[in-house]
């Protein structure tokens, strides 16, 4: 049987607003879903956090206005957050990434979320 988990499009506004409905959809009020996209790609894929009932789909409810709310400008948020943060190496990549968020250009956070389920666990998203 496959169980589905249900995120609440409307509550997604910014990243840290995905990490907290996925965690509490798939395990619970302050579940654990990943709290980076680099956890969450574990998560996806059998690390800590996987649901125990093996034949899931995550249904994502009002996707298109979390689309909305993870776009360009919240893009430029969560890169801004990196570049303060990243190896020193990193920084030109992660600046040009920022120029184009800021511009309306490149893949947003919603894109990026996207990715890491098509990459990690396809055919579990469903957008609704």
């Amino acid at each position: 049987m496959t169980v589905t988990y249900l995120l609440d499009g409307t509550r997604i506004r910014t990243l840290e607003d995905f990490w907290r409905v996925i965690g509490e959809a798939v395990n619970g009020p302050g579940g654990y879903f990943g709290r980076n996209l680099d956890a969450f790609a574990d998560c996806l894929s059998g690390g800590f956090g996987q649901p125990d009932d093996g034949d899931y789909v995550i249904e994502w409810r009002d996707h298109q206005v979390s689309r909305e709310h993870l776009g360009h400008p919240e893009t430029a948020r969560q890169l801004e957050l990196r570049l303060a943060r990243c190896h020193p190496t990193n920084r030109p990549a992660v600046a040009a990434e920022l120029a184009a968020a800021r511009a309306g250009r490149g893949p947003t956070v919603f894109d990026w979320l996207l990715e890491i389920f098509e990459d990690r666990a396809p055919g579990v998203l469903r957008l609704a």
